[in-house]
């Protein structure tokens, strides 16, 4: 069983993951950052030492958890300094698993499929947590450390997981910035983004019960040309607005289109 953790990262992810390992008793015994102060702090909501030298990790954990940015996995790799048989793992949903051979024997992903910010507490208990290892005793580790936390286990493959990872770029990030588009429009007019609000909450509520395509309401979706035409007149100071409500629109349309045929 995994019962002791060092934490490599003390960002968003890392964060969270830190305080839900606390809450079901799993022991971070270690918290490692670049930045000392980063360390220090998350450290202290754990009552665990921490430290920003990687030569300074202690050395009996049974796991070796990296939480950090895609871009600085290698170099994190290339300066551990641990035994060969020490278990590491890193949670990245883009980086395959095979990044990790070579610098130890065993080996595997923990990917929680979730968006994360340091201050804002989210349960584990429904997050999809995808698992992957070189061998089935360090498949077994992480299902049964990953079910500690979560309901909802999955064994992935890193193709598998960089597919997921893309769909999520998709569905979080880029919709989260048409939040961010919307709120800029409405500033214009001194509206508030509130008023915005209860919709987005319907539009994410009917994806748990109708497909997508299904959920799709608006002009785009109609064809609406002159509520079309009209928005994109509203947007003529903002061309970079333009571009993407144009590319959008013609996308959702050619989707129905399709989805239209599909059904005849």
């Amino acid at each position: 069983m995994i019962e002791n953790v060092v934490l490599i990262g003390a960002g968003n992810l890392a964060t969270q993951l830190a305080l839900a390992m606390h809450e079901n008793g799993t022991r971070v015994k270690q918290v490692y950052s670049r930045t000392i102060q980063s360390a220090r702090e998350l450290a202290g909501k754990l009552k665990c030492e921490y430290t920003n030298d990687l030569s300074k990790l202690i050395t009996e954990a049974d796991i070796y958890l990296i939480a950090v940015k895609d871009s600085a996995i290698q170099e994190i790799l290339e300066n551990l300094y641990l035994d060969c048989d020490k278990l590491i793992v890193h949670t990245a949903g883009g980086v395959p698993m095979n990044v990790l051979d070579g610098f130890t024997l065993n080996y595997g992903v923990f990917y929680p499929l979730q968006t994360f910010s340091k201050n804002r507490k989210i349960s584990f208990s429904s997050i999809p947590i995808c698992i992957e290892a070189n061998h089935p005793s360090n498949l077994i580790a992480l299902q049964e450390f990953a079910g500690r936390l979560s309901d909802s286990v999955h064994q992935i493959s890193s193709d598998e997981r960089k597919t997921l990872h893309l769909a999520a770029v998709f569905t979080n990030n880029f919709v989260n910035h048409f939040y961010t588009i919307g709120a800029e429009i409405l500033q214009d007019k001194k509206l508030n983004f509130d008023l915005l609000k209860p919709l987005i909450n319907e539009t994410a509520a009917k994806i748990g019960k109708m497909d997508p395509v299904e959920a799709q309401t608006g002009p785009a979706k109609r064809n609406d040309q002159p509520t079309i035409n009209a928005q994109l007149k509203m947007l003529h100071d903002r061309p970079e607005f333009q571009k993407i409500y144009s590319f959008v629109t013609e996308s959702i349309f050619q989707a129905h289109k399709k989805h239209n045929h599909d059904l005849l």
